[in-house]
């Protein structure tokens, strides 16, 4: 492989705002487009020779051999591109699926590759034959991009953009039903920064009372100096099973060993607790119980101290996936006027679903 980028690279990054900010807020004018939930990907494209980069610079290739194949029918012989991988169900983008494309077993991968396809969106073109476009603003980049792809077909996209901050500001109302999770700005006249946060992120913020039900020690605790890691939290669902949604973690050293004395007295035997069974395959499969293995996990101990579940409290959120929380949650406040059982999904804001299939359109 000989491009004018080579690989190692890692890509441009976002710095989360508040709101959609104004287009004439940076010199130059701000270019808006969906923010993706997918898998990061710099693809380098040589003739014959294609390789998947992630955000950190692994490699994804193996995972993903159709979009190997469709990058060398579809996109130019030699080029760079920065997007996204995703995987699309009934309309709506699916991390959970897309996340068990990363499995050692080739078999495995090439039998997902055909049941569950992955798509890859574009959204910025970084070199050309033997141009490099690093240097060039976003909206050159941008311009060529279309050029480039211009009849590339399912599954390679080119992202929408748009340059009117009020229509970003509809996006970002609509197209989280679509499995979205915001809206991104970028800089008109800037060249592209790697690993510089240069753009501008736009993401849900939202607030839930949860049952908080155990917690994992943190990686430094210490038998002398016991630090709490992450809370996990739970929601009952309508079959009064109460349901593992996530965690919260990053507290200040100083809050860690505090919240172990002030948990202390909640701490119950595993056998009383309605996720004692979180060792148990079979349960693991029924239900969300935390502790279990996971490719993900390997061989990382995540056992938990089991809390009796009396103790509620809020955390923000971004966004729901499937039942869970899909990041970490953040610690607001303890709710000791809120009981247990009112720590539903019910009062869970009800996104309006949204067709994915409008937005690559």
């Amino acid at each position: 492989m000989d491009l004018p980028v080579m690989p190692p690279l890692r890509p441009m990054l976002a710095k989360s705002v508040k709101g959609v900010p104004a287009a004439d807020s940076v010199e130059g004018g701000l270019s808006y487009e969906p923010k993706w939930d997918g898998f990061r990907c710099i693809v380098f494209h040589d003739g014959d020779e294609v390789q998947l980069a992630s955000r950190s610079t692994k490699e994804l290739t193996r995972y993903f051999p159709e979009i190997v194949e469709a990058i060398e029918a579809e996109a130019p012989e030699r080029c760079v591109l920065d997007g996204e991988i995703f995987i699309a169900t009934d309309g709506r983008l699916e991390f959970d699926t897309l996340s068990q494309r990363i499995h050692p077993a080739a078999s495995r991968v090439a039998m997902l590759s055909v049941e569950t396809p992955a798509s890859f969106v574009a959204f910025d073109l970084l070199a050309l034959g033997d141009e490099s476009l690093m240097n060039e603003p976003f909206a050159v980049r941008r311009a060529r991009l279309e050029e480039a792809l211009g009849s590339a077909a399912d599954p390679i996209h080119v992202t929408r953009t748009t340059t009117d901050a009020a229509e970003a500001h509809e996006w970002f109302g609509i197209f989280e039903g679509a499995g979205l999770d915001g809206v991104v700005a970028k800089a008109l006249a800037r060249p592209y920064a790697p690993n510089g946060r240069t753009m501008l992120k736009i993401k849900h913020s939202r607030t839930a009372d949860v049952v908080v039900a155990g917690y994992r020690l943190h990686k430094t605790s210490t038998a002398e100096r016991p630090l709490l890691g992450s809370l996990l939290l739970g929601l009952y669902a309508d079959d009064g099973q109460l349901q593992h949604v996530g965690v919260a973690a990053s507290f200040t050293e100083t809050r860690r060993a505090e919240l172990i004395d002030e948990l202390e007295p909640l701490i119950v035997d595993t056998s009383e607790h309605p996720w004692g069974k979180w060792q148990d395959a079979d349960a693991q499969a029924g239900s969300r119980l935390p502790g279990g293995q996971s490719r993900w996990s390997g061989t990382k101990d995540l056992s938990f101290v089991t809390l009796a579940p009396t103790r509620v409290a809020e955390v923000g959120y971004e966004h729901m996936e499937g039942s869970r929380f899909r990041h970490t949650a953040q610690f607001k406040r303890w709710r000791p006027d809120r009981e247990p059982a009112s720590c539903t999904y019910g009062q869970l804001e009800e996104v309006a679903k949204y067709d994915l299939g409008q937005i690559l359109t």
